[in-house]
């Protein structure tokens, strides 16, 4: 992989509470502008989600893996802020 920043998409459902979860932990540590909401609700995202074996929500897609649930998710995003990246 290059140096170059990836774009995270994070994919969820409104009414889901551990999506709801996920989505305020990247409001809560400003990570906005690194992290694409992407409500699988939309068939758009839905077909990308599905693409990269989705089956849970909330689900984060970091150009390599697609980690899958409340757990998993918060991991990831917690390795971008202690980092400052997303590698």
């Amino acid at each position: 992989m290059s140096g170059v920043s990836r774009e995270l998409e994070l994919f969820h459902l409104i009414a889901d509470p551990p999506s709801a979860v996920v989505r305020r932990y990247v409001v809560d540590y400003a990570l906005e502008d690194r992290v694409r909401f992407r409500n699988v609700a939309f068939e758009e995202a839905e077909a990308a989600w599905r693409k990269w074996g989705g089956h849970t929500t909330p689900a984060l897609w970091d150009g390599e893996h697609l980690h899958q649930g409340a757990e998993a998710v918060l991991a990831r995003l917690q390795a971008v802020v202690n980092l400052g990246r997303d590698g």
